[in-house]
């Protein structure tokens, strides 16, 4: 242990944020990272626990409590302490492919059963991780690594997410020759279209895919799987494949007026903005915009506050949020005991924006709609929202959000958002390679296989999970490249 009384010399620091009114002028990254010298001090916060709840990845109350990847954190923080910048890099880099992803996008799993976190603030892993493989890159000590020897063994990763993305690559560097086939013009899946550019820059995107390309990984872009190549093609030119398309059917708010113009699924609106400024700086014009509109955003969670950070971005006259459940406490409740993840109210950069913008935050909590209102040219203009409140289903004794009556309220609502998550794999995928679903739409696997009902086609990420967090898809990707190697080589050294 470096520094045994690390956590009591030293205060948590963070990265300097620019303000709300500030940011909001742009779609660049607005975190100024700590210098090198005071990020080692972060690293002194740790204790490195005898038992380290932050690499331990389990499930707590249905909940994940610390690194699904089990990155050596206490060993990379004591690293970051001491100053060994390229020993840390390559402790992260046994256990992780992208860590210039998550210590940008992850809801930092690690920092919420840090045991710091008990009675003050937890190690600033996350920012560390970052440090690392940042200066790992301006030191050029991430390098491509292609294999010394090929298998011979053919392998088709579909969708370029996360999961798709760590599959690639570890199967590549294993030896297998590997096909990337993505629908879309660019790669990256979620981490391209579905994650603003303010919180992922695309430019660290394009500088793994760069990688992965020297390090022999085929990418082929604009091929939509199960309809632009069927599954019987594939199954002849490939010795296996690996499904990782995301969980990519949006849930829909079914009420009266949803056939209005002007709403649209959270993901296609994310979409269609980073695709336009990544095109042409948002000049061509080809996105959904919300200048000058109020907007209304269906549903919490990131997708939510992401929607509500790029309506600001976009000139919006006012942006509401709705979310079905009641308002979190601030503080951990007894029943919510650490290391369990914090059942806690969380105010991510969107709202922040918001409430500097428009002096309030923008959501409204125990709420849904109850109806669109078109204008005469078949446009939203108008929504009526109703209370929520929870009551015991007589049927299935579960407790149900069901609507208070006489709580309507009708808002304005030029631009509708619906952020309300997803409900699994997409049907022509599924149908094209005949793989069986679980009852929630999700490819069926034995409990803690990756291989599906049919023999030499496997799965990862959200397609197989369900949805979840970028680090649980890149952890599926190296469970499944795992699998997948033990298929065709009768062993596995992943």
């Amino acid at each position: 242990m470096g520094k045994a009384t690390g956590f009591l010399d030293y205060e948590r620091k963070n990265a300097k944020v620019e303000e709300p009114l500030e940011r909001i002028r742009h779609f660049n990254e607005f975190r100024t990272p700590l210098t090198l010298e005071e990020q080692q001090k972060q690293g002194a916060r740790c204790m490195e626990c005898g038992v380290p709840f932050c690499q331990n990845g389990g499930m707590l109350a249905g909940m994940a409590s610390g690194c699904p990847l089990h990155n050596l954190v206490p060993e990379t923080n004591d690293l970051v302490y001491s100053g060994n910048w390229k020993q840390a890099y390559e402790r992260l880099a046994k256990t992780h492919c992208f860590p210039e992803f998550t210590s940008r996008v992850c809801p930092a799993l690690c920092e919420a059963a840090c045991t710091c976190n008990l009675h003050g603030k937890p190690v600033a892993t996350k920012e560390n991780e970052r440090a690392i493989i940042e200066h790992a890159y301006e030191s050029g000590w991430v390098q491509p690594q292609p294999p010394k020897v090929r298998t011979g063994k053919k392998v088709a990763v579909i969708g370029s997410g996360p999961s798709g993305l760590a599959t690639a690559l570890q199967l590549n560097r294993r030896g297998h020759s590997v096909t990337v086939f993505e629908r879309k013009d660019r790669i990256g899946g979620l981490l391209r279209y579905g994650i603003p550019n303010m919180k992922l820059d695309k430019k660290v995107l394009d500088r793994r895919i760069k990688l992965m390309e020297e390090e022999g990984v085929v990418f082929k872009t604009g091929v939509d799987v199960g309809k632009d190549i069927t599954a019987e093609e594939l199954k002849k030119q490939f010795d296996r494949i690996v499904l990782a398309c995301g969980a990519s059917n949006p849930r829909d708010i079914n009420v009266p007026g949803r056939d209005s113009n002007n709403i649209f699924f959270a993901v296609d609106y994310l979409g269609s903005v980073t695709k336009s400024l990544l095109d042409s700086n948002l000049k061509d014009g080809k996105f959904v915009s919300a200048k000058g509109k109020h907007v209304l955003v269906i549903g919490g969670g990131d997708t939510g506050n992401d929607c509500v950070g790029t309506a600001i971005r976009l000139g919006a006259k006012s942006v509401t949020q709705l979310e079905m459940m009641p308002k979190p406490s601030v503080e951990r409740t007894p029943n919510n005991p650490w290391p369990e993840w914090p059942r806690v109210l969380k105010t991510d950069y969107g709202q922040e924006e918001a409430i500097a913008v428009f002096g309030h935050d923008p959501r409204v909590y125990q709420t849904t709609v109850k109806e669109f209102i078109k204008d005469k040219n078949g446009n939203v203009k108008k929504a009526v929202i109703v209370k929520l409140e929870s009551k015991k289903d007589e049927k299935s004794g579960r407790m149900m959000m069901v609507p208070v009556e006489g709580s309507e309220e009708t808002i304005d609502a030029q631009l509708v958002l619906i952020a309300a998550g997803f409900l699994g794999s997409q049907k022509y995928v599924t149908d094209a390679f005949q793989t069986a679903l679980n009852p929630r739409t999700n490819v069926l696997t034995a409990e803690g296989g990756y291989e599906t009902s049919v023999p030499g086609v496997f799965t990862a990420g959200d397609m197989h999970r369900g949805q979840s967090l970028v680090v649980w898809a890149i952890q599926e990707g190296r469970q499944a490249a795992k699998a997948v190697d033990q298929s065709l080589m009768g062993y596995t050294n992943l």
